[in-house]
């Protein structure tokens, strides 16, 4: 490795091709179960979410981004890989580097959004009196479900859920799915106009759509920056379902009752980790606009 103008730094081939490597077996490894599963024509609906939801195909998953201020230098076989995807320039001599000024003419509006956002939703405390009820006010006095599972409480059971706990959710994404019957109850009637003004670090969606930014920042984003916020996004998925209303346990899960002052306890303190490690990989992206020059 050396360092180049500009404050940028040159991996060699020694240096980057392991590491390029590593990256796509560890994407491999993440999205073993979920590729078997469509390979067979089988569901899951805890994992397949961020699939679905978040469509990002495990093949984009497994291509290695060394971030902007990274400069590939050629192997013995030329250029590095990377100089044929798009926004990505080789100069005369096959240095295979981000094209800052193409990348921000295509895609500088969003990476001031996601600044913006991630900036914002950073600076506020976590809120953690919302006991994951987003998920219950989305089955709420409706006969079908998104989701193939049975209720854990029924369907009275779940209403009376409801019912009984005062609802506050902020973040767009999951309001827009609330029954009719549900959005009423919502403390907060959010809308995408107010997202950069009320999600905060709290939110378990919030937290998960650490991972959609870091994919809409495509290359800009450092691989191991990218599985990480995908990995979170995993982990927090679960609790998601723990949680929810859904029967959970034919997937070997156990459910957080959060129905009860156990079940309340035990979502807020993986709430709060949560909120802790989404708020590390918002600097993380926040780093990885700083070096495409795009700052709050």
């Amino acid at each position: 490795m050396t360092s180049t103008a500009l404050g940028t730094r040159a991996l060699d081939a020694r240096a980057w091709v392991p590491l390029a490597a590593a990256h796509a077996e560890r994407a491999d490894r993440l999205t073993a179960d979920h590729r078997a599963r469509r390979a067979a024509g089988r569901k899951h609906a805890v994992e397949d979410f961020l699939f679905e939801y978040y469509p990002t195909k495990p093949a984009a998953l497994r291509r290695w981004h060394p971030g902007a201020s990274v400069t590939l230098l050629p192997d013995g076989d030329g250029p590095a890989p990377q100089g044929a995807w798009r926004w990505y320039r080789t100069d005369d001599d096959g240095a295979v580097t981000l094209d800052v000024a193409t990348f921000l003419a295509d895609r500088g509006d969003t990476v001031r959004f996601v600044v913006a956002l991630l900036s914002a939703t950073a600076s506020r405390p976590a809120f953690t009196g919302c006991f994951g009820l987003h998920e219950w006010a989305m089955v709420y006095r409706q006969d079908e479900h998104r989701h193939p599972l049975p209720l854990r409480l029924g369907d009275a059971g779940t209403d009376h859920v409801v019912e009984t706990h005062r609802i506050r959710c902020s973040h767009f994404d999951a309001f827009r799915f609330f029954t009719p019957a549900a959005t009423p109850l919502n403390a907060l009637q959010p809308t995408r106009e107010q997202q950069v003004a009320l999600e905060q670090p709290g939110c378990l969606h919030a937290a998960m759509d650490v991972y959609k930014w870091a994919t809409k920042l495509g290359p800009a984003v450092p691989g191991d920056v990218l599985l990480d916020a995908f990995e979170l996004a995993r982990e927090i998925r679960t609790l998601d379902m723990q949680a929810s209303p859904y029967d959970v346990s034919s997937y070997g899960l156990e459910p957080v009752a959060i129905e009860t002052p156990q079940g309340k306890a035990e979502y807020v303190r993986r709430q709060r980790d949560f909120a802790d490690r989404s708020d590390v990989l918002r600097t993380r992206l926040l780093d990885a606009c700083a070096a495409v020059g795009i700052t709050h």
